[in-house]
């Protein structure tokens, strides 16, 4: 890691922090409307635009930006273009102050700290879409050689935004959710809410987030296919760096690229075969929704009880301890525990005129003590037996439930075994039933990575239909419609067919 400059901070601390502070705030804001270098009287001018309102004599305010040119944050040129008709006009004029490098790097440390520290994390399925998106967008253009080299460097500068909004979101709700896990509040009921919210939140987002994650996977693979090097090539001629004084941009640029390109790959398709690390976010994800579910039942039954037992040997200790004689100890201590003789426990001796209760019990013979009253402080209990319930009622039900399933699901393939190629828009109106049944099969083809020939295969549940899906030359777009709206994607070639029957049906579907 490169050393920061010790100077470089030096403003956000000591009495004239926050007018260092808002000086190089009014320069950044000067930047923004392209204004690169301010004179005294246009220092004061920003001033006043981004907040400070405090009167500042001249003499302070220029030792204020002598100290910053001290620190190597700003720079001073005599400004010889103007003409100036006084001395004193030419004092106040003649200095332009204007942002150093270092400037600029200290003034967006410090605003991204704060954006950091005002910033809640998230996990944002949305995220994983559009990078599977930008990356189909990426393969698309690499394999058109008349495709623009300007739109591939974009829709990549796009890619490694949404990657790093992915990660920053990710570290800080992991942050945040330790500190949550950790937290102790006094107001229980908020507290109790806010963790119920959470455990919701994290149970939406790992809905389908294996698929999600085979996804971009997938279309990691795809381009990787194409070149990545490539990639980085048409991109960097697409991003038209302007040439640098210090020496050729170029190399600097393709290092950032393959570094972002290897992050990529680490979070989902990891090139030396290792774990990729959206499984690993699974795992954190799983295993805070079980410690905080255990935290939700500790605060119930904390709020369940009126006391713990902590607080109330610590009651019993304050009335020992305000007891005023020896016997009422004694009374307080048998009030407490209890501890007479073991006919509390209803262990007597079966002939109670032999052994009558005033004996002692170092001189009463022993009594048989039951294992199970030693284990879990309860005597037997016999009584009848309990009555077998007659389940032939519900194991028929459900005979009668599943031979109903079976006919829906037959009379689904039925319907969807159209003999012969036939394009998915001529279906028009699909039952939803049959519907789920197509859509849920096409989910199993798109969830896998394709063959060699570019073809995907999967195969129901039972193993009685097996669906191989194959992209369309022409490309082209279909529409299924049912009762409850309408789903619309690219084309598919789509063979739905029993594994092991000569029986197949060929027809071109939407994904």
């Amino acid at each position: 890691m490169r050393r920061v400059p010790p100077e470089m901070f030096r403003f956000t601390t000591g009495d004239r922090a926050e007018l260092y502070g808002a000086i190089l705030q009014a320069f950044g804001a000067a930047n923004e409307r392209l204004e690169t270098a301010l004179g005294l009287d246009e220092v004061r001018t920003r001033l006043r635009s981004v907040g400070w309102l405090d009167a500042i004599h001249d003499d302070d305010l220029q030792d204020a930006l002598r100290q910053l040119r001290a620190w190597e944050l700003l720079d001073v040129v005599q400004n010889h273009a103007e003409n100036y008709r006084t001395a004193e006009e030419y004092e106040r004029r003649n200095l332009q102050y204007s942002l150093t490098r270092r400037g600029e790097a200290a003034l967006a440390g410090v605003e991204h700290a704060l954006s950091v520290l005002a910033a809640t994390g998230a996990l944002q399925t949305a995220v994983l879409e559009a990078v599977t998106d930008r990356l189909d967008e990426l393969y698309v253009l690499l394999g058109d050689p008349a495709s623009s080299d300007r739109r591939i460097f974009t829709t990549l500068q796009e890619l490694e935004g949404h990657l790093e909004a992915l990660l920053a979101n990710t570290k800080a709700f992991n942050g945040e959710l330790q500190r949550l896990l950790r937290a102790e509040g006094a107001d229980l009921a908020t507290f109790r809410e806010v963790k119920a919210a959470t455990v919701a939140y994290l149970q939406e987002f790992l809905l389908n987030l294996d698929q999600r994650g085979q996804a971009v996977a997938a279309a990691v693979q795809r381009v990787e296919q194409r070149g990545v090097s490539l990639l980085h090539e048409r991109a960097l001629h697409g991003a038209e760096l302007p040439p640098l004084a210090d020496g050729d941009p170029a190399p600097d640029w393709l290092e950032r690229r393959r570094a972002r390109w290897e992050g990529l790959q680490a979070w989902f398709l990891p090139a030396d075969g290792s774990r990729p690390r959206v499984e690993q976010l699974h795992d954190v994800a799983r295993r805070a929704i079980v410690t905080l579910l255990q935290v939700l039942d500790r605060i119930t039954e904390s709020r369940r009880r009126s006391s713990s037992v902590a607080q109330d040997f610590r009651e019993l200790a304050r009335w020992f301890a305000a007891a005023p004689t020896e016997e009422d100890l004694h009374r307080l201590w048998s009030a407490a525990f209890g501890l007479g003789p073991a006919r509390h426990a209803h262990l007597a001796h079966p002939d109670p005129e032999l052994v009558p209760s005033s004996y002692g019990w170092a001189e009463a013979p022993p009594v048989r003590v039951s294992a199970l009253l030693r284990t879990s402080g309860r005597t037997e209990r016999f009584t009848r037996t309990g009555k077998v319930r007659d389940i032939g009622g519900i194991k028929a039900a459900r005979a009668e439930r599943a031979r109903k399933e079976r006919a829906e699901l037959e009379a689904a393939w039925d319907v969807l075994g159209t003999d012969g190629p036939v394009r998915l828009s001529g279906f028009g109106m699909l039952d939803h039933a049959v519907f789920e049944r197509l859509l849920d099969l096409l989910g199993r083809a798109l969830a896998v990575r394709p063959d060699g020939s570019g073809a995907r295969r999967a195969v129901t549940l039972d193993g009685r239909v097996e669906i191989v899906l194959r992209p369309v030359p022409d490309g082209g777009r279909a529409v299924l419609r049912t009762s409850h709206g309408r789903l619309e994607g690219p084309d598919y070639l789509v063979e739905i067919r029993s594994p092991g029957s000569s029986r197949a049906w060929v027809r071109e579907e939407s994904g």
